[in-house]
């Protein structure tokens, strides 16, 4: 009997490469012309996973938010996994947005790849939610791969990675 091989589907980002982002978008903020001598500021905050912008003017902090993305682009950040929230007036006239990032999945998005994976009839295939993850076995390789190409062809608003793979 063939044994079976599986593998992990998950989301998330890099923090280090975030953090580096962050690092260079403020250097190139701060020697721009028309930020200068305006407080702004790009906050990365770990623990609650989320990014924070000030500046002056909603015009000011959009411009951060495009140098913002055009360094985490170049560092394999994955845009998809932020998501902007409403911009807000804080105190002094200034402007702050907070940006949410998505590291791994959510309840709802692990119940969603199940579903697409069961939609599909795919023979074999089983996938099994294991808290911000989704395992998927079969013994069959081919069908696994079948599995993947699905997966990318889906829109779930994120960007998933497929890892930890293992053959018994």
């Amino acid at each position: 009997m063939a044994g079976t091989s599986s593998f992990d589907v998950t989301t998330g980002v890099d923090f280090m490469e975030t953090h580096n982002a962050v690092d260079q978008a403020m250097k190139e903020i701060t020697q721009r012309y028309d930020f200068k001598g305006l407080k702004v500021s790009i906050e990365l905050n770990q623990k609650e996973k989320k990014l924070t912008l000030a500046a002056p003017d909603e015009f000011k902090l959009k411009a951060m938010w495009d140098v913002l993305q055009s360094k985490l682009t170049r560092r394999q950040v994955p845009l998809k996994n932020l998501k902007p929230g409403k911009v807000e007036s804080a105190l002094g006239g200034s402007t702050r947005q907070e940006i949410a990032i998505q590291d791994g999945l959510t309840a709802d998005l692990a119940r969603e790849v199940a579903r697409v994976i069961k939609d599909a009839k795919m023979k074999k295939v089983q996938a099994a939610i294991q808290g911000d993850t989704v395992r998927i076995s079969s013994p069959s390789k081919d069908e696994l791969q079948g599995v993947i190409t699905l997966l990318k062809q889906q829109d779930l608003g994120v960007e998933l990675k497929f890892g930890n793979y293992r053959s018994n």
